[in-house]
Parts: structure tokens; C-alpha cells; sequence
């Protein structure tokens, strides 16, 4: 059982140490207009999804799964951040910073799972593609898709329990933009090393895991598209495939940055420190919708059509 074992009320998530006031309106216009496209492009996408008939195959059950995931993600990172640039907003509750702490994670978790079945699918396509109609149907990627979503909250549940049962009775001062489970479990009056153990190990698991994996189905891709005799047939797999390696790219490159960095203690300068992990978790699903409008011609051609009517 929980036991409210805190004397602070509030915590104030201080954002860049070393941006001054006279940026704060710039900074704060940059995020809204980069949490509107997030918003809006991840939206055009679930509902072309759920409407476009020629989108009705499991492959998009997976960028649907995505997509909302991506709005999950900037919703719950950017109004707050806006908030304290642009309204000088800088406290959130306690209960509150749990609660972003949770779905922050819970949604880049889900984000992870979500990349490991697009490759999953790919892999299928590419490798297997006379079983590929048996083995990924509406019926199982709806499965793999949900199993994704409720693994991930459980991971992400027992991170924040654990950090919410630590007594936290200040200073209340988070260095970061956004309630982070580091940044948190920092602030605790007590030994949190074990916390922070778990919460590394759990992370370190889901990301190297997905990521081996992912490297494990594209190797095997690669080799069967060299076998492909025609230039043009092994042109045209690649075209298909930079797409998800360019979103995998963006998602993965800087995350491992930051944990090779944590984890050989490489001294990093705050601002940049809180600029990567900014970068990482709001850059993918800002760049997702793009991606898919530019590079797949069923989505752009979806796009095309819904604008002519």
C-alpha cells in the first residue's frame, strides 16, 4: 500500500539552466508551433487510417498504433514546457509530476514496441512473403498491438510506484523540462539507488532488446534484397525500407547517446544534456507525419485524394 510519505507540494521543472528571459518567447513559440504540427500531422494520419479503404491493411494497424502514440507523447510533454515560457507557469503538483512521469514513459515505451512490430512486419514482407498474409492479419496485429500497450504500462507502472513511494521533502527543483523519472528520483530524501537500478535496468532492457532485434530483422532484410537480381527491384526495396530506418535512426542514435553517456559518466553541459533528452522524445513524433507523407506513396497518394475533393 502507498503511503504518502512527502512534505513538498509542488515541483518546478526549471527547463534550461542557461536560456535567459529574453528567449522565452521565442523558445515557447518554437514548442507550440512544433506540439501543432505534432498534433496535427499524427490526427491527418489516425484519420486517414480509419477512413481511407486502400490504408486498411495490417501494416497501417501498426502507424496507427504509432500515430497515437505520438500524440500521446507531445501532449503530455509540450503544453507544460509552453506553459512556462510563454505564461512564466513554472510548478506543477506533485500528484501531477507522477502522473506526466508515468505517461512520458508509458507512451515511448509503447513508441518502442510499435517500432519492433514495423520491423516484424517488414521482415515478414520482404522475407516470407508467401506466409506473410497467414502470419500478420487484422486479428493478430491488433493482438501484437494491444499486447504492446498494456506491457508497456505495466514496465512503466512499476518505474513510478517506485519513485512515488520515496519520501521527497526537497529542494523541489527539477532539472529538466518535464517530470523525468532521473530527475525525480534525484530530488528524494532517502537512498533511491535501488529505484534508480530498477528503472535503468528496465530501460536499458527495452531499448537494447527492441534494438538488437531491429538490427537482427534489417540485417536479414538487406540479404534478401540482395538477392533481388534486378537493380531496379533491389532500388525500389530500399525505397520502401529507408523510411523505417530513417524513423528507427531518429528514435534510437540519440537515446543511446545519452545512455552511453550516463553510463560511462561523460561529463555533459546541463543545457545540452536537457536538449538531447528534449530532442529524443518530442524530434520522432514531429518528424513521423513527414516522413510517411513524403515517403509512402499510399499515404501521400491518400493525401493527394482527400485534398481534391
Amino acid at each position: 500500500m502507498l503511503q504518502e510519505n512527502w512534505t513538498i507540494k509542488e515541483f518546478i521543472p526549471v527547463g534550461f539552466p542557461g536560456l535567459t528571459l529574453n528567449y522565452y518567447g521565442l523558445v515557447s513559440t518554437i514548442f507550440f508551433l512544433a506540439y501543432l504540427a505534432t498534433v496535427v500531422g499524427n490526427a491527418v494520419l489516425v484519420i486517414l487510417f480509419l477512413k481511407e479503404h486502400s490504408l486498411k491493411k495490417p501494416m497501417y494497424g501498426i502507424m496507427f498504433s504509432l500515430a497515437l502514440a505520438d500524440i500521446g507523447t507531445g501532449t503530455v510533454v509540450l503544453p507544460k514546457i509552453i506553459a512556462k515560457y510563454w505564461f512564466n507557469d513554472e510548478t506543477i503538483p506533485f500528484h501531477a509530476c507522477f502522473m506526466q512521469m508515468e505517461m512520458i514513459h508509458y507512451f515511448v515505451t509503447v513508441n518502442i514496441f510499435t517500432l519492433v512490430l514495423m520491423a516484424l512486419d517488414l521482415y515478414l514482407a520482404m522475407c516470407n512473403p508467401l506466409r506473410y498474409p497467414v502470419m500478420m492479419t487484422h486479428r493478430i496485429t491488433f493482438a501484437l498491438n494491444i499486447t504492446g500497450w498494456l506491457g508497456s504500462f505495466i514496465l512503466t507502472t512499476v518505474v513510478t510506484v517506485q519513485a512515488y513511494q520515496l519520501p521527497y521533502c526537497g529542494p523541489n527543483c527539477i532539472i529538466q523540462c518535464y517530470c523525468e523519472q532521473n530527475s525525480i528520483t534525484e530530488q528524494a530524501c532517502a537512498d533511491s539507488g535501488y529505484q534508480q537500478l530498477v528503472a535503468f535496468t528496465l530501460a536499458i532492457t527495452v531499448l537494447l532488446g527492441s534494438l538488437t532485434f531491429i538490427i537482427y530483422t534489417y540485417t536479414h532484410i538487406i540479404v534478401c534484397v540482395m538477392r533481388v537480381s534486378s537493380s531496379h527491384g533491389r532500388w525500389k526495396t530500399f525505397s520502401t525500407c529507408s523510411t523505417q530506418l530513417c524513423i528507427i535512426a531518429v528514435f534510437y542514435l540519440p537515446r543511446c547517446g545519452v545512455y552511453i553517456c550516463n553510463m560511462f559518466r561523460i561529463y555533459q553541459l546541463p543545457d545540452l544534456h536537457i536538449f538531447l533528452i528534449v530532442f529524443y522524445t518530442l524530434f520522432p513524433p514531429f518528424i513521423n507525419p513527414l516522413m510517411y507523407f513524403f515517403r509512402n506513396k499510399q499515404i501521400s497518394h491518400a493525401v493527394d485524394k482527400k485534398l481534391q475533393i
